[in-house]
């Protein structure tokens, strides 16, 4: 993916300044509705290895949690050139993921279902997070003002579909 680096840290802190570069590189520009709005996702990935000695054996294990912040749903309609390709990118790989989520929740409900986590990088990145032995958390942000009502509204379906995502309890591999 564009901009990937892989960097390892010992702190909190060094941690903290990979997500504080990360932001700065972050593809911003403005829009009819924000000045600085965003037209990228970012993904923070940090995994975490533990080692400890129990009966002369060494222990491994590896966490590994994604931070995601996605770039929000365009309307096209208030765009041209530039803006409007990466609208339209931007939409494009947001239907990619509901059409992930629609699958692992109709998966949830018992229904035979093909999950393609490959039409996106975002959704083929976020395989083992969406659909498999993991726990995901979902923060779905939404406007109060009345001319985001149908952002809104499909930002909160997008969320009640996700929460229709059942699986067992992550259990240690």
């Amino acid at each position: 993916m564009e901009g990937l680096t892989d960097e390892m840290v010992s702190s909190s802190e060094e941690a903290m300044d990979i997500v504080c570069k990360g932001s700065k590189s972050r593809h911003v520009g403005s829009t009819f509705y924000n000045e600085a709005s965003s037209r990228s996702h970012s993904v923070f990935t940090m995994q975490i290895e533990s080692r400890h000695v129990k009966n002369g054996v060494i222990n491994t294990r590896l966490r590994q949690f994604n931070f995601i912040d996605l770039a929000g749903s365009e309307r096209t309609k208030q765009s041209t050139g530039e803006r409007l390709k990466e609208g339209c990118n931007i939409n494009k790989s947001l239907m990619n993921l509901a059409t992930v989520i629609n699958a692992l929740s109709e998966v949830s409900e018992g229904k035979s279902q093909h999950v393609n986590y490959r039409n996106s990088k975002l959704t083929f990145l976020l395989k083992d997070s969406l659909g498999g032995n993991s726990r995901t958390n979902l923060i779905a942000n939404i406007s109060p003002a009345t001319s985001f009502y149908q952002e809104t509204l499909s930002t909160l379906g997008f969320a009640r579909r996700a929460k229709l995502i059942k699986r067992d309890k992550a259990c240690i591999n």
